[in-house]
């Protein structure tokens, strides 16, 4: 079924409340199982003053020129996406591609960023969605919101200033991420949460920057469920205002089994931790996981420290509930860091006396580093701050083209074997 704003659709718009002629097709399409795909024709901006609903077994796709835009001074109540679901209960085979929503952030400030307003596409109870090829910019919430979900997949997506996270899984399984480009307005890149065997593969983010650009490149966290199958690998992670990475479990008491072995490997970090107002900054912060192992990354001008045992000092998570603490119980949490590159690390510009080293454990008690034959040089405090390393070597790694960001190794280098290949 075609959509269309010239009048050559099989439901055609007029450039106001188009989401009824959407819906139409929406619901022509569910109700008459031999057709499967509504596709948004363009050159056109389909504007929207209510919700699109979508079925199970439906293709949403568009030409490139088509766009989906909120329209302004919408008002709309917390929570109430621009594209969800028909069945409030559940949702399945779902795949959303090719054209371009606009949330219209600069004519809907009565809203705040990361509130749950104005979420992109929201889906929960869903099955075997994919979310590719699109492009999603100026936002007040979630580019992809997904809730209690299974096999999900996000990728060749360009995400411009959402107002939160460009992707929030919470309670999902089996979720990939790869080959997006993020650039972030407010909270995360990507962020999941109590959700498992997740794959982070490819993606370049960086951020805004302003007062409120918010968090980390990559949030993982753990409350109640479990947490012990992610991967994050081929990432280039730059310029973010927060950490890289972020690991961080916490709430009440758990085993071992529940948050562990998540795995950092072939990562790019440079110029990571730039917020100018807050300690939380550097390559990668973990807490609360158990045999975390980050090899084969580089790191290079990371603010505070590369890899960073470490509680946060406030609660800078988007408040869902009350949260007291974000201190993890228990001990004897280990992180392993091994073959890895650290360079040029610099003192973070909030509270910098004692940061700049390569590698920092602000935990002693109850977190340990075992570092096995990383490279590091010219870390402006140093290379360890409570942990040490008897196979580390300290030299030039020899890059083939630090200025340009070419992190490969020249056939030289004393470093050949570790860091991003």
């Amino acid at each position: 079924m075609y959509v269309a704003g010239d009048g050559s659709g099989d439901f055609n718009c007029n450039g106001s409340n188009d989401q009824v002629e959407i819906n139409q097709a929406l619901k022509y399409v569910a109700e008459n199982p031999q057709f499967t795909t509504v596709h948004l024709k363009g050159p056109y901006t389909y504007v929207i003053s209510d919700s699109i609903f979508i079925g199970n077994n439906t293709t949403v796709e568009g030409d490139p020129t088509a766009v989906i835009k909120l329209i302004d001074k919408a008002s709309w109540p917390v929570d109430k996406p621009l594209i969800t679901q028909m069945d409030s209960n559940e949702i399945n085979g779902v795949t959303i591609k090719g054209f371009e929503i606009n949330g219209n952030h600069d004519n809907n400030r009565d809203k705040e960023n990361g509130y749950g307003f104005y979420n992109m596409i929201h889906f929960c109870n869903s099955t075997d969605i994919q979310v590719h090829d699109m492009y999603m910019h100026d936002g007040h919430g979630e580019g992809l919101k997904v809730e209690r979900s299974y096999n999900v997949q996000f990728y060749n997506n360009t995400i411009y200033k959402t107002g939160h996270n460009a992707l929030f899984a919470e309670g999902c399984q089996n979720l990939e991420v790869w080959n997006n480009n993020i650039t972030i307005r407010t909270d995360c890149g990507l962020r999941v949460l109590n959700s498992n065997h997740v794959k982070f593969h490819d993606n370049v983010i960086d951020s805004f920057h302003h007062w409120s650009a918010g968090g980390s490149g990559i949030l993982i966290e753990k409350t109640t469920g479990v947490v012990n199958d992610v991967e994050i690998y081929n990432n280039t992670i730059h310029d973010t205002y927060g950490p890289g990475i972020w690991l961080i479990g916490w709430l009440d008491s758990y085993p071992k089994e529940e948050a562990q072995n998540v795995h950092i490997f072939d990562n790019v970090f440079y110029n990571t931790g730039t917020n100018p107002n807050i300690d939380l900054v550097g390559g990668i912060i973990t807490s609360g996981f158990y045999d975390t192992l980050i090899e084969n990354n580089t790191f290079d001008g990371v603010y505070h420290a590369a890899i960073i045992h470490m509680l946060p000092t406030e609660i800078p998570i988007y408040p869902a509930e009350v949260r007291t603490s974000l201190s993890p119980t228990g001990t004897g949490h280990t992180t392993i860091v091994r073959n890895n590159i650290i360079v040029n690390t610099q003192k973070r510009k909030e509270d910098p006396e004692g940061t700049g080293y390569a590698v920092i454990n602000y935990l002693p008690e109850t977190y340990a580093f075992v570092l096995e034959n990383n490279c590091l040089y010219n870390n402006s405090a140093g290379n360890y701050q409570n942990c040490t390393s008897n196979t580390d070597i300290y030299v030039d790694p020899l890059f083939i083209n630090q200025s340009i960001h070419d992190y490969r190794l020249k056939p030289n280098s004393p470093c050949n074997g570790t860091g991003y290949t």
